[in-house]
């Protein structure tokens, strides 16, 4: 069964952190690239963070570059997101997302497979 499932979301004051990870099922996580996206309300899905299979490239949108690190552990078929110095504009549901290949696209419109979301709110 497919299936991706999010988790570390909750309340955090401005200037936090928050790790969110992301459990994947294998058959959609061996060798394949994964990302985190979120969604605001009223707002269309925007890209956050991807990351390639092997881990050796990243790309990330510019409002978190710096402040948001992905990674994955291959083993435990795990993606994680450390988002540091949190925005009260990074309130967002997240969710994780898996493509059929490596590159780590930005594009929502290339990932095939996407987790039901956990929701982070960063208060002022």
């Amino acid at each position: 069964q497919v299936q991706l499932v999010e988790s570390g979301g909750g309340l955090v004051q401005a200037g936090g952190s928050l790790t969110l990870s992301c459990a994947a099922s294998g058959s959609i996580f061996s060798g394949n690239a994964m990302g985190w996206f979120r969604q605001a309300p009223g707002k269309e899905r925007e890209f956050v963070a991807a990351i390639s299979w092997s881990g050796g490239t990243t790309n990330y949108a510019d409002s978190v570059k710096e402040r948001f690190t992905i990674s994955r552990d291959n083993p435990k078929n795990t993606v994680y997101l450390q988002m540091n110095s949190l925005k009260p504009e990074d309130t967002a549901v997240y969710y994780c997302a898996a493509r059929t290949g490596s590159t780590p696209w930005g594009s929502p419109s290339r990932y095939n497979y996407w987790g039901q979301g956990t929701q982070v709110t960063v208060s002022s």
